[in-house]
């Protein structure tokens, strides 16, 4: 087993994408998003997966089911399975954040520089991650 290492802070200055995945295990996956001002993850639900948010730096709003809350850097929000959700950036930076899903959610290594890619990629079926 190989043990991997990052530093919170600075791995999103590697780059800016909106999803990079930067590991995938049996039961879980880890991921960094960027998203730019104005911007947002879109609405979503995961039926089969839980996702939990760390986020890092900016400033954001968090809609979970019909509840709005503000997140910032330090904020952790846990989404369950089967729940609609989306993140959107209300400041004036980049709204950077990690996320773990249970089980994956994506394939391993994916990189999506925007959400417009990301679509694009789940469209096709390119999103499927390994099961």
């Amino acid at each position: 087993m190989t043990v991997r290492l990052w530093s919170r802070e600075g791995e999103p200055e590697h780059g800016a994408e909106f999803r990079r995945v930067l590991w995938t295990g049996e039961h879980s996956q880890l991921v960094v998003m960027t998203l730019p001002p104005g911007s947002e993850t879109g609405e979503e639900t995961h039926w089969e997966t839980d996702q939990i948010l760390s986020f890092v730096s900016g400033s954001g709003k968090a809609v979970v089911e019909d509840e709005e809350r503000f997140v910032a850097a330090g904020d952790i929000v846990a989404v369950p399975a089967g729940t609609r959700h989306n993140f959107v950036n209300v400041g004036p930076n980049r709204l950077v954040l990690y996320t773990i899903y249970g089980p994956p959610e994506h394939p391993d290594g994916a990189v999506h520089r925007t959400k417009d890619e990301a679509d694009a990629a789940e469209q096709v079926g390119r999103e499927e991650p390994r099961r």
